[in-house]
């Protein structure tokens, strides 16, 4: 079993009150990574080497999503780095006398030759798309400087703005051109040093970011640590080491009960300021040097400014939803309200903006407000692919109407708008044209919720389930008989994935039934099917002993089932938060007091099976995701992105798989705590 990714590095230990790592503490593997975060004054750094026969060498800087990296030739046989010395944070200055911080750090790796492929400094997202497509713009290219033992590459930002360096001193080896070769030993020994001239970023101070609800967890905390910034919080890293917007909104949203108030307003001010001028959520941002490049691209050769993408359709539908959590639900939020949505950002206040966001939401809401079909539902873009969290090309197999918007974001923003503005925070901030709009929510509102979830429901008769399972179970290798015991002689029914451009229903069994359990008053016959499709065994539900999946293809198409394996983004995979999504929904759920007996029980079997599924899969909790292997009868956790076959690699720390700091384990037993 792979061991987590996240461990901080000594110099971030005392900012959480941890004793300071060891050297072999520093450094842990997930899969074929090996990950080391250090966070120190203005330094912010994540230091990736990756092992096998592809071996690669990232350092990731949450400064500007900058960062530097080295791509090797393929090895003939696979081989291992070991960090020798911790990172350490550095700050010096470029030829100008700019600063330029970074790290340094020493490694050896054992194989007769290490040949340089690629040497790439400038943004994350640069870095990201060469390793999905092996492909980077050629003025990025830089010349490295040989010397008798060293490689230096440096540079300044395209605008001429400081840039980055990095120097690879070889301490154990020869150099021949841009070839490592190994000492006597077997071993090659290298020091690398990375500098980003990036503004640095401002972390929270001890103690100012969770208070004292939050679980002491070490590996969690230190991720947060990392990722969380005054000025906004971080994706992930290192693939994400920058703003997005469904990200935030989620990770806001589950950590919530743990955040301090001045953290819970970075996360929603950061959100609010990125806001299109119609009210839709930015999904991910672009800074530093791959705004450079973006502006280039559109003939403005001089601009840095960031740049925001709004092709996701769900990240509008969740902004009312958390935002009335905290604005109207939690006491703390709502005796801070007023002042929070007064605050100006530029001309514009938070209030405005919110409110703007509101009339988005309203407008796309009406069309099936009034007429209730499956034509007029949220809609992926044209000509997208993805829209919401499964946003690969092939997370909703080819669905055009997602699940999650329709049947639970949207009806949970406007009756988030309506809660809203009936405490009175909206009236500052809205225009007498807006009266008329806000004056049916309500209605609007029980339409989505009465309509939209039947549109995904499906029926599965006993037989052909049956069927079903035993055949998929044998295409995948695993054990059908618990699945086909938990099925029995019923017909199965659960929620499809989506809907797809001819309003056919996509028959992918999926975990998003989460969302409606957090935002939304499902009836209790919808959340019997949401508790069975979640609890029962792997391919009859989610279930599977090292968590639970977030999509199983068990009624799907021969040729969609491939689309949907343990090596896809969005597949036979499990993702951490979405598992904290549903035991934060269970619990919201059973604490209601208006549920039958039958599905509280239900819903406890649920609540318990999904926890021992948290509890197996503790050490890769802070990833972004992972796989499976079926070995001797059990499954076993296999890190995504381990397999030549995987479709990306996991981030090693991920915000939304931070939030079992606030989503604990419940004590209370029944409903209504009764």
């Amino acid at each position: 079993m792979p061991r987590t990714a996240l461990r901080s590095a000594a110099l971030l230990a005392p900012l959480l009150g941890l004793a300071a790592p060891s050297h072999a503490d520093v450094a842990q593997r997930e899969g074929l990574n090996l990950n080391s975060f250090t966070q120190a004054g203005p330094v912010a750094a994540h230091v990736l080497l990756r092992s096998g026969q592809n071996p690669r060498v990232l350092v990731a800087f949450p400064a500007g999503n900058s960062g530097v990296g080295l791509w090797f030739d393929r090895l003939a046989t696979p081989a291992d780095w070991r960090m020798t010395t911790p990172a350490r944070a550095l700050t010096t200055t470029d030829a100008r006398g700019r600063p330029l911080h970074g790290v340094s750090f020493t490694a050896s790796i054992r194989t007769p030759h290490l040949a340089i492929k690629r040497a790439l400094l400038t943004s994350v997202r640069v870095l990201r798309d060469y390793q999905a497509l092996g492909t980077a713009p050629a003025e990025l290219d830089t010349p490295v400087q040989a010397h008798r033992v060293d490689l230096v590459w440096a540079r300044d930002r395209l605008d001429g703005a400081p840039g980055y360096r990095l120097t690879v001193h070889l301490d154990r080896g020869t150099l021949s051109g841009t070839t490592l070769n190994a000492a006597p030993d077997g071993n090659i020994t290298v020091t690398v040093t990375a500098f980003t001239g990036e503004t640095p970023l401002t972390p929270f101070a001890p103690g100012t970011l969770l208070d004292a609800s939050a679980a002491a967890d070490p590996q969690a905390r230190a991720a947060l640590q990392f990722l969380s910034y005054h000025e906004k919080f971080l994706a992930g890293s290192w693939r994400f080491l920058t703003y997005f917007g469904r990200d935030t909104l989620m990770s806001v949203r589950l950590l919530m009960p743990a955040l301090q108030p001045e953290a819970v307003e970075t996360g929603l001010r950061s959100v609010l300021e990125r806001l299109s001028g119609e009210g839709k959520v930015a999904h991910e941002e672009d800074i530093g040097e791959f705004a450079v490049l973006d502006h280039r691209r559109a003939g403005d050769a001089t601009s840095s400014a960031p740049t925001y993408d709004y092709k996701m359709v769900d990240s509008p539908f969740l902004l009312a939803p958390v935002a009335a959590a905290w604005l109207v639900d939690d006491a703390r939020g709502r005796a801070r309200a007023q002042a929070f949505l007064a605050q100006r950002v530029g001309e514009q206040r938070l209030g405005d903006a919110l409110v703007s966001n509101a009339r988005f939401v309203i407008a796309r809401a009406r069309p099936f407000a009034r007429d209730p079909r499956w034509l007029n539902l949220v809609s992926l873009a044209k000509g997208m692919d993805a829209g919401e969290w499964r946003d690969s090309n092939d997370g909703l197999g080819g669905g055009r109407y997602p699940y999650d918007i329709n049947a639970v974001l949207v009806p949970a923003a406007l009756q988030s708008i309506d809660a809203m503005a009936r405490a009175g925070l909206l009236a500052p901030y809205l225009k007498p044209a807006d009266t008329a709009s806000f004056a049916d929510l309500t209605t609007m509102a029980t339409t989505w919720s009465a309509h939209a979830p039947v549109l995904f429901a499906q029926t599965v008769p006993a037989d052909a389930a049956r069927d079903a399972i035993r055949r998929y179970a044998t295409q995948v290798g695993v054990s059908a008989a618990p699945a086909l015991a938990a099925a029995g002689n019923a017909p199965t029914r659960y929620t499809a994935i989506a809907l797809d451009a001819a309003g056919k229903p996509v028959p992918i069994e999926n975990s998003d039934d989460g969302f409606a359990m957090l935002f939304g008053h499902p009836a209790a016959a919808a959340l019997d099917i949401a508790g069975d499709t979640i609890a029962r065994p792997f391919p009859a539900g989610l279930m599977t002993g090292v968590g639970m999946l977030v999509a199983n293809p068990v009624f799907a198409s021969p040729a969609l089932q491939t689309r949907f394996g343990p090596n896809a983004y969005h597949g036979t995979v499990i993702w951490s938060w979405q598992q904290a999504l549903v035991a934060a929904g269970l619990a919201r759920q059973l604490a209601r007091s208006d549920l039958p007996a039958a599905t509280c029980a239900s819903l406890r079997a649920t609540q318990a099976s999904l926890w021992r599924a948290i509890d197996a899969s503790r050490s890769v909790q802070s990833s972004e995701l992972w796989s499976w292997r079926y070995q001797d009868g059990r499954y076993r956790i296999a890190a995504f992105g381990e397999s030549g076959a995987d479709a990306d690699e996991s981030n090693a720390a991920q915000l939304w798989s931070t939030v079992y700091l606030a989503v604990k384990r419940p004590a209370a037993t029944g409903c209504g705590n009764r």
